[in-house]
């Protein structure tokens, strides 16, 4: 609660005047009673009385008044509302500070007694919940003093709806408010403008909500602003401009649109009777550029455009006002890799573009920068027909091959299938690194999916077709090392980059649940071939006929042309795969 003494007008000695208010009530002298009592004790007519008294004329800046008594009093001209208009023998109540300041003269008030006036016919008069109109005299802390007749407090948050930035943009103005507190004793009343706004906004509310009509356009004042968008004052209630329906082209911030005070005229787009919620669009007044965009930007039309904004997968290209297409990382390059759209331009860069596609519906124009320079892919053909042998350095491993630049931004791919003729390669780390310089032949090219086959062992001869079937047939007993055990056998090299299958029914004549117990890898061992595939690209062998020596041999070559091949996942060759990676045959030996 705000106590009345600490607020009112310091030019005049409120606490007193609380005082008197207690000790006068009711009090009031005419000259002739006051005679009488001077006859006895002038001590009876007590300080703190008010006194009515008559104007008798004018003293420098003081006002002379007659209250009966042997002297007449001082007011000073400050104290009248029309110092300059008072006629002799006008009647006028004062309060009777002192007999006598040492000069004389009697010290009167009449701000003190119109003051305590003032609260008898409020306190009697007005009560809580009372509306009331007053001048907002000043701030103090908390709120403003507002002069209903006397001064009362109105708390800042009791100003308006929404707390108002500076309260002091209401001194001066008149105000209507609730009274929401009085408290007689200590002379201290406290009012609400805002109760009044709300109830005021309340019946507009429902009145705006019953003749509203989506389409239509109404005129309101902005009372906020967010990231989002803007809050409009409909009269009562307030809609929501959102930011996307500020304007057909780009906004950054609602604040570059509108501010808090303008007034707008808006289209109303949806109402949400229930939720008490309307949405309000701006663009909505002017027909949409997009509604014949299509002839406005043709598709495989080269046009120009202005960058205005750059994400990690692509440029926004402003081509007119209110209309943005995007420009994908993946269509600014033919050949270069781009990692984020700053690689090629900047926001404020003219650039020129190809229409690929549009999206009416969604409103998206999908542009691309690469188009307006020729496909380096179609030339890629030309340059490197099938069975050109050419250089790169190897960009990129993986478990599937090698990527070798063969020029700049043109990779082709060197499958691990493609590295060796006779050689298990499970990844390309096993035989380049990155930065080698590898000499290669172009295997085939798919112009569409901008691919490059290329291979290292088609460099040189095939051993399977000129060195494998002489050097080894079946019946030959030969050394070699366990390179590889599986579940379904061994595999045991040879010689370097030559491997042959010991199946794991050729491991002993008794039944062998783990190949681990009769060998180990790393282990020499001396095995029979039994057959030499080369369409297959396979050698198969047998270490347990090794141990029966020469008595088998005839048999073992008899046997060894109608042997079936030994079951092992069946070979492969698909070209250039979904991933861009070249099939392979998978020599299983």
């Amino acid at each position: 609660m705000v106590d009345f003494n600490l607020i009112a007008d310091l030019s005049i000695d409120d606490a007193e005047v609380n005082a008197l208010l207690h000790t006068a009530e009711g009090d009031s002298f005419e000259g002739d009673a006051l005679e009488s009592l001077l006859a006895g004790d002038i001590q009876q007519v007590s300080r703190g009385r008010i006194l009515k008294g008559k104007f008798a004329g004018r003293a420098g800046d003081d006002a002379v008044i007659d209250v009966g008594l042997k002297s007449e009093g001082l007011v000073h001209k400050s104290e009248f509302d029309d110092f300059d208009a008072l006629q002799m023998g006008d009647e006028v109540e004062v309060l009777l500070e002192e007999f006598d300041d040492g000069s004389g003269v009697i010290k009167l008030s009449k701000r003190k007694a119109d003051r305590i006036r003032g609260w008898e016919r409020v306190l009697e008069s007005k009560n809580e919940g009372d509306v009331v109109e007053g001048r907002g005299m000043r701030k103090i802390k908390g709120g403003i003093l507002v002069d209903i007749g006397v001064p009362v407090f109105l708390p800042a948050s009791q100003i308006d709806v929404r707390r108002p930035g500076d309260v002091g943009e209401f001194i001066g103005r008149i105000i209507r408010a609730e009274i929401i507190k009085i408290d007689e004793d200590r002379r201290n009343i406290v009012i609400s403008r805002r109760r009044v706004l709300e109830r005021e906004r309340a019946a507009a509310k429902d009145k705006v909500l019953e003749t509203l009509d989506e389409g239509q356009l109404i005129r309101g004042m902005v009372t906020n602003i967010a990231d989002f968008g803007a809050f409009i004052d409909l009269g009562g209630i307030d809609g929501l401009l959102h930011i996307t329906d500020m304007s057909w082209g780009r906004v950054n911030h609602p604040s570059e649109i509108c501010k808090p005070g303008d007034e707008l005229e808006v289209k109303v787009l949806r109402i949400d009777r229930d939720k008490e919620k309307i949405a309000l669009g701006l663009k909505q007044k002017e027909a949409s550029p997009w509604d014949d965009i299509e002839q406005r930007f043709p598709i495989n039309n080269r046009i120009s455009g202005k960058v205005v904004s750059l994400v990690s997968y692509g440029a926004f290209i402003e081509l007119m006002d209110g209309i943005e297409g995007l420009v994908h990382v993946s269509e600014m390059s033919w050949t270069r890799r781009i990692n984020h759209p700053s690689e090629m331009v900047s926001v404020g860069d003219e650039v020129e573009i190809v229409v690929l596609d549009i999206n009416r519906d969604k409103q998206e124009i999908s542009l691309g920068m690469k188009q307006t320079e020729l496909n380096p892919w179609e030339l890629v053909a030309e340059r490197y027909p099938a069975g050109t042998i050419v250089g790169g350095s190897v960009r990129n491993l993986t478990n599937y091959g090698a990527f070798i630049e063969i020029e700049p931004g043109i990779d082709g791919l060197l499958h691990v299938s493609d590295m060796s003729w006779t050689e298990k390669i499970s990844h390309a780390n096993e035989k380049y690194k990155k930065g080698d310089t590898v000499e290669c032949v172009v295997l085939e090219i798919d112009q569409e999916k901008q691919r490059v086959g290329l291979g290292v062992k088609q460099l040189a001869e095939d051993p399977w077709v000129t060195a494998i079937p002489g050097a080894y047939h079946p019946g030959m007993v030969v050394h070699g090392t366990v390179t590889k055990i599986t579940n379904f056998g061994v595999f045991v090299e040879l010689e370097e980059g030559l491997e042959g299958l010991l199946h794991i029914s050729e491991l002993s004549d008794e039944k062998v649940e783990d190949p681990q117990d009769i060998v180990k890898a790393g282990q020499p061992v001396d095995v029979k071939i039994l057959r030499v595939d080369t369409e297959e690209r396979k050698i198969g062998l047998s270490l347990k006929r090794a141990q029966w020596g020469d008595a088998a041999r005839s048999e073992d070559e008899e046997t060894a042309a109608t042997d079936a091949a030994v079951p092992t996942p069946e070979p492969t060759r698909g070209g250039m795969d979904d991933h861009g990676a070249l099939g392979t045959d998978k020599i299983e030996l």
